[in-house]
């Protein structure tokens, strides 16, 4: 092969790289929305405990042949204080979602057969943004597992990590930020 048609070739696969992101199973990545945010964007307040502190639909896209269910765990890593964090505060724990869904309406319904984990405020459900201070982001973290879970009776992020383990074939990540508005 020529000098420049290798150089071409290996451009072009590089630009490919950059434009559709191949995971292991060849395809391309798997993907997490919504459409009330954009990423890196501010999530509304309507989703927080300054609105009606519903969740945010969500989209999910390209999620890997071979998946059995889905996992989405929503935290925060700077809390209580973006300049000075020391915990990462846990918003939504959710498991078991059927492989085949595309994604969750506002408010969080959850699909038949989904189960709901504990968040840090000791609750099976959604509990949106409320940072003490300073703008705070949030980890929406969807994971393609190559196995359902079963009923593991309200996990915690950290007992669904552990049931998680060896069985992640993907996972994607949507960041969203928050900080109250001033009073």
């Amino acid at each position: 092969m020529r000098p420049t048609t290798l150089a071409f070739a290996t451009f072009a696969l590089a630009v490919a790289a950059l434009v559709a992101p191949l995971t292991a199973h060849g395809g391309p990545a798997m993907e997490i929305t919504s459409p009330a945010f954009a990423p890196n964007g501010e999530i509304p307040a309507a989703h927080t405990c300054e609105g009606a502190d519903r969740a945010p639909a969500l989209t999910f896209a390209n999620v890997p042949p071979g998946a059995k269910s889905l996992a989405l765990i929503v935290d925060d890593p700077d809390a209580p204080d973006p300049k000075a964090p020391k915990t990462v505060w846990v918003h939504w724990v959710v498991y078991d979602l059927p492989a085949a869904t595309k994604g969750l309406p506002e408010g969080g319904k959850l699909p038949a057969g989904a189960h709901e984990g504990l968040n840090d405020w000791k609750h099976p459900t959604w509990n949106g943004p409320c940072p003490p201070i300073g703008r705070h982001r949030y980890f929406f973290k969807l994971y393609a597992l190559d196995t359902t879970l079963g009923d593991l009776k309200k996990p915690t992020k950290a007992q669904l990590e552990k049931a998680m383990e060896g069985h992640t074939l993907a996972k994607a990540e949507l960041i969203g930020t928050y900080q109250k508005k001033a009073r």
